[in-house]
């Protein structure tokens, strides 16, 4: 835990009483905060109340004596409307943040110096994260990982010298990290996402922007220049006199880090050296891994991690569970779990990175279903439907893919796995990327992910992929 130092003997407020809401609870007590905690969900208070902290509905409480609110990433701060705790700290003039802001002004006191890396991007933050972070342990550095990637930030060790913190960063958490200032911060993309909380594309992007943009000085900001959002933002911090390093998995540049034909490559100065080979990592195969490993690469050389080092961290990297994992391989047919395939758009990463599918899909259907993947088609031998979407799937592939529907991911697995070993293919790939959400059958992707896994590693037959 990072006891909060900077409210020693006030009094904050905490509302969103989730995981994160809890640890600033218990850091800010640690720290010599009084804390006062809220929720609109009552088992949420019940469960502070439960671990020693005073809770009470804020709507009913004297705001004077506060001297900030601590707003959980989930609770809306501006759009559609915000919520009535902020319009509370508002009236009263109380700053609204959250756990992010507390660790960095935590850090700024006690180990201005230590690494920072901080990650965001509309796609391929959570691998990146977990990349960077496999990286600089490979290095020797005490990582320490968390923010949006699972573990709340305040239940992490304290920043020091030689520990580095790799935060992943949701624009939910940059909007309440005022004073951000990581000491490499890493923007990968930004596509429209999250308008429903930020209003417009252009306000979503510019949150992201503050990432990169509050790099402390003589920091790296990394940025991936391949969407024109993001290319402005480049260019912006140039001219700011941030030191910036430029990122293309789609076309070379003049100066920056690029990949092609599976090598990441690095130019400066007109000219270019090789900086790591990507081929035949399984972890990291596609382009938008391609992307997440140059920007992983870049963060590791701006931290000073040797080329050597890097590489030999690059093929060790397991990969994330439920993300184009390989969790098995039978004769010339390998298995891939890509569970976090939850719509088209994440599907359509996976099927990119494949020639011969075998392709599982189906669940829960989102809005626009499969009809943006049809130029993925060709790619796939025959595809297995389950779940609530099984018929709508059905109807968009008509006759240009085969299919069946499986309805359960059981019958799905013993089906694929047989039909792609008896294809001969030689690269035949049984794959789980059901671009739909999980709870018609599942409560989560974490789930129906390990499910496949069970069944996959059940099959006569399968060894690990090594």
């Amino acid at each position: 835990m990072i006891p909060i130092t900077s409210f020693a003997g006030k009094t904050v407020a905490v509302f969103g009483l989730g995981g994160s809401g809890l640890a600033s609870c218990h850091a800010l007590k640690a720290g010599g905060a009084e804390v006062i905690a809220g929720d609109d969900n009552a088992d949420n208070v019940a469960k502070a109340a439960q671990a020693g902290f005073v809770t009470a509905d804020l709507r009913n409480v004297s705001w004077a004596n506060f001297a900030a609110l601590v707003l959980a990433p989930g609770v809306p701060l501006t759009h559609p409307v915000a919520h009535w705790s902020v319009l509370k700290a508002r009236e009263a003039g109380v700053e609204v943040i959250g756990d992010i802001e507390l660790f960095c002004r935590e850090r700024r006191r006690h180990a201005p110096d230590a690494p920072f890396v901080a990650i965001t991007g509309t796609n391929g933050k959570s691998t990146t994260t977990a990349l960077i972070a496999h990286l600089t342990k490979v290095a020797g550095y005490d990582t320490q990982m968390g923010g949006n990637i699972g573990t709340a930030i305040l239940s992490l060790e304290p920043p020091r010298m030689g520990r580095v913190h790799v935060v992943e960063m949701s624009s939910y958490q940059i909007d309440l990290t005022p004073s951000l200032d990581p000491s490499v911060g890493i923007l990968l993309n930004v596509s429209e996402d999250h308008i429903d909380r930020h209003g417009t594309i252009e306000h979503y992007a510019a949150v992201k922007e503050r990432l990169v943009a509050g790099v402390q000085p003589g920091g790296t900001s990394i940025v991936g220049v391949d969407d024109g959002w993001c290319r402005d933002i480049a260019d912006r911090l140039d001219r700011a006199g941030k030191k910036v390093e430029r990122i293309s998995v789609k076309n070379p540049l003049a100066s920056g880090f690029y990949v092609e034909h599976g090598t990441v490559l690095r130019a400066s100065g007109g000219a270019r050296s090789e900086v790591a080979m990507l081929g035949g990592i399984g972890s990291l195969r596609g382009l938008h891994n391609a992307q997440n490993a140059a920007c992983a690469a870049a963060a590791a050389l701006a931290m000073g991690i040797g080329q050597d080092v890097l590489q030999n961290g690059l093929r060790s990297f397991p990969g994330l569970a439920h993300r184009m994992e390989q969790v098995g391989r039978r004769g010339n047919v390998l298995f891939v779990n890509d569970s976090k395939g939850t719509n088209a758009d994440a599907t359509a990463h996976a099927l990119s990175s494949f020639t011969d599918i075998f392709w599982i899909a189906g669940g829960k259907a989102k809005a626009g279903g499969i009809t943006s993947l049809t130029s993925f088609f060709p790619r796939i031998r025959k595809a297995y439907l389950i779940g609530e979407a099984a018929q709508e799937f059905s109807g968009t592939l008509g006759r240009d893919v085969p299919h069946e529907i499986s309805q359960t991911l059981d019958i799905a697995v013993e089906h694929a796995a047989r039909e792609a070993e008896a294809s001969g293919l030689t690269d035949a790939v049984v794959l789980l990327s059901p671009a739909c959400a999980s709870f018609d059958q599942y409560r989560n992707f974490e789930i129906r992910g390990a499910k496949f896994r069970e069944l996959v590693q059940a099959l006569p037959g399968v060894k690990p992929v090594v």
